[in-house]
């Protein structure tokens, strides 16, 4: 295998990784995945035969792998159910529920510009109430089921 290959397939599985985690919504897009990989793997090869450090390659490599996926809805939803609501399911059930209520919340996200550093502004803290607030609700009309 050269090591375009091996570099594409070290980028995919990252990428992978990440979306599985944080972002499955997006975990199954393989054009997405295949085309960000692509990009990863051509930015490193391109920072390297530059002669950059493999640290500076690494750095541009992912800073394009993992554009616009530092704030992941999904763990913002993850982190309320497991903070708000983990005493209403056993520990196992905690992520499948909050798979299930990222699209309950989707509306209360659209009401907030997004971006990667949204996480440490004030207006996360906002953010949170309301999704704890759908929550909740949602519970109260539908139960756990």
């Amino acid at each position: 295998m050269d090591t375009q290959q091996k570099d594409l397939s070290y980028f995919r599985l990252r990428l992978q990784e990440l979306l599985n985690s944080s972002f499955p919504e997006k975990a199954h897009d393989q054009k997405f995945i295949d085309q960000r990989s692509s990009w990863a793997a051509h930015a490193y090869e391109g920072a390297f035969r530059s002669e950059n450090p493999i640290e500076q390659c690494n750095e541009i490599a992912n800073y394009i792998l993992f554009e616009g996926l530092h704030f992941s809805k999904f763990d913002t939803v993850f982190q309320v159910v497991c903070n708000e609501f983990d005493t209403l399911m056993a520990d196992e059930e905690l992520r499948l529920f909050a798979l299930k209520m990222l699209p309950v919340c989707e509306h209360v996200f659209s009401r907030y510009t997004l971006t990667d550093d949204f996480a440490y502004g004030y207006e996360f803290d906002l953010l949170y109430t309301e999704i704890t607030g759908a929550i909740a609700i949602w519970i109260e009309e539908n139960g756990l089921q």
